[in-house]
């Protein structure tokens, strides 16, 4: 289970109106099985720039349970990545559990050698701008 963090697309050099996710962050103890998972609420980021959620359907079902739709009511989009993973394997949703549009933008990443050169003590600055 992950939250997205956004910002807003101007702010970011994008030239669209709305939010562009900007983050994932793993909300760390979640304990899951083949059928359900469970997030430990104390866990969670109290994250201003949160605008949604993702988590997995590992039975491929890119519909929300009613589970799902009780975490919905915060945040403006929903993803649901389901089996086999692949590029076309996830689905958005509102916080009704309606089905959006969500633009997958390409982007240049960083060098993995730099991007990936963190300690524990910058993910904690992170976590509490």
């Amino acid at each position: 289970m992950g939250l997205l963090r956004g910002e807003e697309a101007r702010r970011v050099g994008v030239d669209r109106d709305g939010y562009v996710v900007t983050d994932v962050l793993i909300i760390p103890g979640t304990v899951s099985d083949p059928v359900s998972a469970t997030v430990r609420n104390d866990l969670v980021p109290n994250d201003f720039r949160a605008v949604g959620s993702i988590h997995s359907h590992p039975n491929g079902v890119l519909r929300p349970s009613d589970a799902d739709l009780d975490t919905f009511g915060s945040g403006r989009v929903h993803i649901i990545i389901g089996s086999p993973y692949g590029p076309d394997d996830w689905e958005a949703f509102d916080q009704s559990g309606e089905v959006r549009d969500l633009d997958v933008l390409d982007v240049d990443l960083p060098d993995p050698e730099s991007f990936f050169d963190f300690t524990q003590d910058d993910i904690d600055a992170e976590l509490d701008r």
